[in-house]
């Protein structure tokens, strides 16, 4: 079942187990049901290809009960500021240059880099070249 040429394909399985109807979806998607569901984009690159000079794009690639995905893209020289995220994150370089600064620890990045940060740690991002992140937010159960 392929998405009529969008580049996304979902797939819910019903109760009977077998697979559903394919929905398109656009550049965001947002996953809540129980049962089993996919989301694929065969280019996650293609969600940001339009970044503006001097500025930061980001899509929601899937937001549901364990995880968060959102990328980004940024314009060369673009940064973001230190701040710090309550939960466990991981995020990817999908294309790109630039810097992230972890804790006290600044590292340079490219396409292929990946990072696990803990909750809390304060980091920073640094953008030499256009650079393209996914950044997985990782949501554990409360209680």
């Amino acid at each position: 079942m392929k998405a009529r040429n969008s580049g996304v394909r979902t797939n819910r399985h019903g109760d009977d187990g077998q697979p559903g109807v394919a929905a398109a979806v656009d550049g965001s998607a947002t996953t809540t049901a129980a049962d089993p569901t996919f989301v694929f984009h065969a280019d996650l690159r293609a969600l940001v290809a339009q970044v503006q000079p001097d500025s930061i794009l980001s899509r929601q690639v899937l937001n549901d009960e364990h995880v968060k995905v959102t990328l980004f893209a940024f314009a060369a020289g673009q940064e973001l500021s230190e701040h710090t995220a309550s939960r466990p994150a991981i995020i990817q370089v999908l294309a790109g240059e630039g810097t992230f600064g972890l804790g006290a620890e600044d590292h340079e990045v490219v396409t292929g880099s990946w990072a696990h940060m803990a909750p809390n740690l304060p980091h920073t991002v640094r953008a030499r070249t256009p650079l393209v992140l996914l950044l997985t937010m990782l949501k554990t159960p409360r209680g």
